[in-house]
């Protein structure tokens, strides 16, 4: 293994949702590999913080206050790296969220919010991005950040699940449709991973893991009968898989759904009973 496959040196990445957790994670392990990053974020103290941190790590970083919701937007965010930088050769469709609630107790306005903020804004810079790399001539690599909640059921979260399965496919679609450019596209699905999101906040929520809700003894009690490897996920994790998948040495990958979830998709609503057997049932 050679471990400059891993490397980005001069490449330029755009991620959305870039200034906090798994897009800030992801941001930071791309820069950390050589790669100068434009952060689209909707809050601009974050975009900022963000952009330091990549600076400190000796590379280049642009801030731009971004809501994905608006297509201009987000078409502007992407045509920033090649005004920017003259090249485009990484995208991450990071942003996005949900607020749990039963189906029936949400109207249109909900469904069209969850649908902008977690699908349409996929679609519109891929959509952005695609032709740069084209006209660029080198290839180059997509990542979109589903959920494990695309591969199942999820109650309370009917419609951002339903976007998230569509990403899955999506990504699938366009691994076939953009490989005779070069640009592989893949995906990486986490389960349970430290976010301001997942600790209390909401999208616009601080970066400070000091400021976050505390996890329970009960929580984590829980996460270590539901989750295989027994505790939650760091998002510096998501940053490592993304790395992979967008660096050379996942030139060969392409079209897949990575689940980061400390192996519950593969347990498969498995969890361990209360005297550490596996059971389909919390009664063991």
């Amino acid at each position: 293994m050679n471990p400059n496959d891993l490397l980005l040196k001069d490449q330029v990445a755009v991620v959305t949702g870039g200034g906090g957790g798994l897009g800030r994670a992801i941001a930071l392990a791309l820069a950390g590999a050589g790669a100068d990053v434009v952060i689209g974020d909707i809050v601009p103290a974050r975009c900022e913080e963000t952009v330091a941190r990549i600076q400190e790590l000796g590379r280049r970083a642009v801030g731009v206050p971004t809501d994905v919701m608006d297509t201009a937007q987000v078409e502007a965010l992407v045509a920033r790296a090649e005004s920017e930088f003259g090249r485009l050769d990484i995208l991450v469709n990071n942003a996005g969220g949900t607020a749990l609630r039963p189906f029936l107790d949400q109207n249109e306005k909900s469904w069209r919010k969850h649908i902008d903020l977690n699908f349409v804004s996929m679609l519109a810079a891929t959509s952005a991005a695609a032709p740069i790399m084209i006209k660029g001539g080198r290839g180059g690599a997509i990542l979109n950040v589903s959920s494990i909640e695309g591969s199942r059921a999820a109650p309370y979260a009917a419609v951002y699940s339903a976007c998230k399965a569509a990403m899955n496919n999506f990504t699938r679609t366009m691994a076939v449709e953009l490989s005779d450019h070069g640009i592989r596209v893949n995906c990486i699905a986490p389960d349970f991973t430290e976010t301001p999101g997942l600790r209390g906040n909401d999208r616009n929520g601080p970066v400070d893991p000091s400021t976050w809700f505390p996890v329970s003894e009960t929580q984590q009690a829980g996460m270590a009968r539901r989750i295989p490897l027994q505790r939650g996920g760091v998002d510096s994790e998501c940053g490592q898989a993304a790395l992979f998948l967008c660096s050379p040495m996942g030139s060969y990958v392409t079209g897949t759904i990575l689940p980061v979830d400390g192996g519950t998709w593969a347990s498969g609503g498995w969890v361990r009973s209360k005297t550490g057997r596996w059971v389909l049932s919390e009664i063991d």
